[in-house]
């Protein structure tokens, strides 16, 4: 099978000793930013703020559907403008790795891939298929273009180009075949920079189909305090080596402490994902994103990077700023090092590496890492000597810090630095060398052996260096926090460092700000109507990629129990008879309502909010799967329920023939976790919906024969069409049987919508206009249903302000300046991830904040009782 080689264009060489621009070997530290999340007037104060951080290049997803608003409709202005950030970050001095897709996962909505190809039945999403091509050559001629003319060094900081994203988390059928589509396009449209491709999970191949001329990278995940991260990444080190390759680490964890030991152990690239935090605005949130299925992303998007969402800088950020002085220190030696393991012994008295990592330094020596896994008694004493660990690094005790990785040289000739020696061992990082002088960032006493003299240099203390001088050699060490602002050391060990940053300007608003006045507007948001329809349509078919819809109808209910919602999402407000039921929002899976105190006929509404797409492929829910449409699905009236749990026929294991008959998952074999398979006829008359209740592993279950399809836990379901069905059961035996218990429900669909639909500009176009409103006093308290458009008055600040919602049962979308900011939920929702889910950012500048609040049945009243205005530095 032919791989992919050494990748060389006119500026950027990769190959198995690293990265080298314009012929300039270097290892560069990449921080995630996003311009899509991020208000434009913020975009150049950021890209500063990663430059100052050290780091010196930024990685960017580049979403389709934010660029491709409606099919066929493109927009690259104001916040879309794409081009205007990569000339920013080029104006401030960092490269970019340009990532386009076509899929980005991201936590964005659809992994970015537009909602409307969900429509074409016969598209298939993420594959070597016509259809999905043809969409994707419309996104690439847009953008590629666009990468080419501001590719390094001729017009723009693009150093590389991701293709794809995770690939190896797809089921791609023929992977060779749509990567190959892909780099096609690129080179045809002038990309001359290398052409990568991340696995999430290791999975080269999966991620690149091997395809000559796309270069694997890989995303590491790692628990930080594992103690077996070293021999996993060296490993793939040694992989990409024999391509004559280097490790790309396209993303991985934030901390420094796990950064270093990447670096240690291969990397040439390491891109912490998301070390610069944003928010994600509107309707642009994912649904999924793995774990528990079913979780919401929330308007923040912050997962503990060195800058928060607000923009504030987190203790990483020196810590950033330290590793980069180290990476700049040692230069070419470091960029050209080999991953090994050290020469010499090495043991520690505190949780460490399983098999620490080694660099063989070009010019001679080693850099070792020896990471202290542990953490300080108390914070007050962290870092302290008292809780410092030992390591012994070729027969010499040397102090480590509590939660660090110190990067210690070994037997490292100084020549280079203008002193005739070596330098066997230094326990500390190097962030300065010079002739005659070794600067060092500790927080505990720094090991240094020359020749034959050892020397200890005490731990130093903030604004207090330690320094002392051997052989003419003179040693100073400082405080990282010192160690972040060095500008230069002399040569008598005197020591610069740039000026603290200034505090930032405040306004004169106080830190909170209560609101207990809004005016509430007489009107609402208006309809477009949608039309008739037999069957509930989705709302992608109405036109709706962000926003909701309402579907009405009439509803004959007599002798009618419970009602079946099988495909709603992502949110349901459902109202029977005047009666608001609790919101659904289960991804799609069945879900039984209780309607007994309805009866003939009777109007159905319901109300229909998108979330966002699922940007992962999850089987377990059906609104989960990549390109899963939105919608109320299928409201079917339950006509009968018969339980038919028994008089199943079990096949497999020692069962023989004539097949013995049992209660479904009844049958009883020393073969634990084997599979066995249980068949059973199944006779309706109507339409119908097998229940599997009790389901705790994913089963197996085929129709007639047909091809199997899976069933969770999470969404116990089969739809049956009328008449005799054979089904086949199979799953992992279990002694106990597992308590599974079979139910047919009998059903009837409910018919004849309509339709109306509000998306998400024409909701964002009516909060932005004015009109009557009266004056309102919190707490506003509002019926299951009813809705409340607020304007609210902010006063000036310099920051912005993060507005908190207390109350109860509220859904709240807020706009501020024209624009949708994002939404909350108060009260009984599903699991949220991502930043802080209960607040909305209103950026500096931003005036006219508008909420629309949502009253929801559940637990307790639907009431908004505080709105609190803070400010974003607390």
């Amino acid at each position: 099978m032919s791989r992919p080689t050494a990748v060389v264009s006119s500026a950027i060489e990769l190959d198995a000793r690293g990265i080298r621009i314009e012929g300039s070997p270097c290892v560069i530290l990449c921080a995630s930013l996003f311009y899509f999340r991020l208000p434009r007037e913020q975009w150049r104060a950021r890209l500063e703020q990663v430059r100052a951080s050290g780091y010196t290049c930024v990685d960017v997803y580049l979403p389709w559907n934010f660029h491709e608003t409606a099919p066929g409709r493109w927009s690259f202005e104001g916040g879309r403008d794409v081009a205007a950030f990569l000339d920013l970050a080029q104006e401030t001095g960092l490269y970019v790795i340009a990532r386009p897709g076509p899929y980005i996962c991201s936590e964005w909505d659809g992994g970015a891939l537009p909602a409307w190809l969900g429509l074409d039945p016969e598209l298939r999403v993420r594959q070597n298929e016509p259809r999905f091509l043809a969409q994707v050559t419309a996104w690439f001629d847009q953008v590629l273009p666009l990468l080419a003319e501001r590719q390094y060094p001729a017009g723009g900081p693009v150093i590389m180009v991701q293709l794809e994203n995770e690939l190896d988390f797809f089921d791609c059928v023929d992977r060779v075949g749509y990567m190959t589509s892909l780099r096609d396009q690129a080179i045809g449209h002038g990309i001359t920079v290398p052409l990568i491709a991340c696995s999430g999970q290791g999975d080269i191949e999966g991620a690149t189909g091997n395809v000559p001329g796309v270069v694997p990278a890989c995303n590491f995940y790692p628990d930080d305090d594992s103690p077996d991260i070293e021999p996993e990444v060296r490993r793939y080190a040694e992989l990409l080596a024999d391509r004559d390759l280097p490790l790309l680490i396209t993303e991985t964890n934030r901390r420094h402490r796990t950064l270093r030991r990447l670096l240690a152990s291969g990397a040439s690239l390491i891109a912490p994902y998301l070390q610069s935090s944003g928010w994600n605005f509107g309707y642009t949130p994912s649904t999924g994103n793995w774990g528990a299925p079913g979780n919401f992303m929330s308007h923040g998007y912050d997962f503990g990077g060195y800058v928060s969402s607000t923009g504030a800088e987190r203790p990483e950020f020196a810590q950033g700023q330290v590793l980069a002085r180290v990476i700049d220190t040692l230069g070419s030696r470091l960029a050209l090092a080999t991953s090994t393991v050290p020469r010499v012994p090495v043991a520690a008295d505190f949780p460490t590496s399983s098999s620490p990592s080694a660099l063989d330094l070009d010019g001679g020596g080693q850099l070792i890492v020896v990471p202290h896994l542990g953490t300080a008694d108390t914070e007050e004493n962290a870092g302290t000597e008292k809780d410092a660990g030992t390591a012994v690094v070729n027969g010499v005790p040397v102090a480590v810090a509590p939660d660090s990785c110190p990067l210690m040289l070994v037997d490292v000739p100084l020549r280079p630095w203008g002193y005739d020696g070596t330098l066997a061992l230094a326990s500390a990082d190097l962030v300065a060398a010079a002739d005659g002088v070794l600067t060092f960032s500790s927080e505990v006493a720094v090991t240094v052996v020359l020749g034959g003299s050892r020397v200890e240099i005490p731990a130093p203390a903030v604004g207090a260096p330690e320094r002392t001088t051997v052989d003419g050699l003179t040693f100073v060490a400082l405080a990282p926090t010192d160690a972040a602002r060095l500008r230069a050391t002399d040569r008598d060990g005197t020591v610069h460092l740039t000026d603290a940053p200034p505090l930032r300007s405040r306004s004169t608003t106080p830190p909170t700000v209560v609101r207990e006045d809004v005016r509430r507007r007489a009107a609402v948001a208006p309809e477009a109507q949608a039309g008739a329809h037999e069957l509930p349509p989705t709302l992608e078919s109405l036109g709706v990629y962000r926003g909701r819809g309402t579907y009405r109808t009439t509803a004959d209910l007599t002798g009618v129990d419970e009602l079946l919602l099988v495909g709603g999402a992502d949110i349901v407000d459902l109202s029977v008879a005047g009666r608001v039921h609790p919101t659904i929002a289960g991804f799609g899976a069945g879900r039984r309502i209780d309607v007994r105190e309805a009866t003939g006929r009777v109007a159905v509404e319901a109300v229909v909010e998108i979330w966002g797409h699922a940007n992962f492929d999850d089987a377990r829910l059906p609104a989960l799967r990549l390109g899963a449409l939105r919608g109320l699905g299928t409201l079917w009236a339950v006509r009968d329920v018969t339980d038919v749990s028994a008089l199943w026929s079990v096949h497999g294991h020692w069962a023989g023939l004539p097949a013995p008959t049992r209660v479904l998952g009844g049958w009883s074999s020393t073969r634990v976790g084997l599979p066995v398979t249980y068949t059973r006829d199944i006779r309706s008359d109507t339409a119908s919906a097998l229940h599997l209740r009790g389901v705790v592993e994913p089963l197996r279950v085929s129709v007639d024969d047909g091809e199997p399809r899976t069933v969770t836990a999470e969404d116990p379901w089969v739809l049956l069409s009328a008449g005799t069905h054979q089904l086949s059961v199979t799953m992992p035996h279990h002694p106990s049987g597992g308590g599974l218990h079979a139910e047919l429900l009998a059903l009837d669909p409910v018919t004849d919508w309509t339709c109306a639909v509000q998306d998400d500009d024409l909701l964002t176009g009516f909060a932005a206009g004015a009109g009557p409103a009266q004056e309102v006093h919190l707490p506003l308290a509002l019926e299951p249903g009813e809705e409340a458009w607020l304007d609210v008055d902010l006063p000036p600040s310099d920051d912005g302000f993060l507005v908190r919602l207390d109350g109860s049962q509220i859904r709240v979308t807020g706009w501020a300046a024209g624009e949708c900011v994002g939404r909350v939920w108060v009260g009984d929702r599903p699991t949220f991830s991502g930043g802080d889910s209960n607040i909305l950012w209103i950026p500096s500048g931003w005036s006219g904040l508008t909420l629309l609040v949502r009253g929801a049945a559940g637990p307790g009243d639907p009431e908004l009782r505080t709105l609190r205005l803070e400010s974003p530095d607390g």
